[in-house]
């Protein structure tokens, strides 16, 4: 089954502001990824539903997509350095979900 990776805007920018090195340590474990190569390990507690890639002192947080047409769907979400990329993570999606719930709730 062939794979195709998404990497969000966050990731792109992300890598984009790195210096030569790092960046191209991050490009490289992207690439990876497309084989699903890399170190890679599914996450525990509230993140359980996604998995890091880890680049060094670098981590990509990412997810399985539905599979269409034969082909396996990857989505890096967000990366970020490893001693905070968890609790941000973590964070963003609070908020995404509570804004989510205020549009489907406006009054409450």
């Amino acid at each position: 089954m062939k794979t195709r990776v998404e990497i969000s805007g966050q990731v792109a920018r992300f890598v984009k502001r790195q210096a030569p090195e790092p960046r191209r340590a991050l490009r490289v474990a992207l690439r990876g990824l497309e084989k699903e190569q890399g170190d890679i390990k599914p996450l525990e507690g509230p993140l359980r539903d996604y998995l890091r890639l880890r680049a060094g002192g670098f981590r990509i947080i990412f997810a399985y997509a539905e599979t269409r047409k034969g082909v396996r769907l990857i989505q890096c979400l967000f990366a970020e350095r490893r001693n905070a990329v968890y609790e941000v993570f973590e964070q963003l999606l609070r908020r995404q979900l509570l804004a989510r719930e205020k549009k489907i709730n406006p009054a409450g």
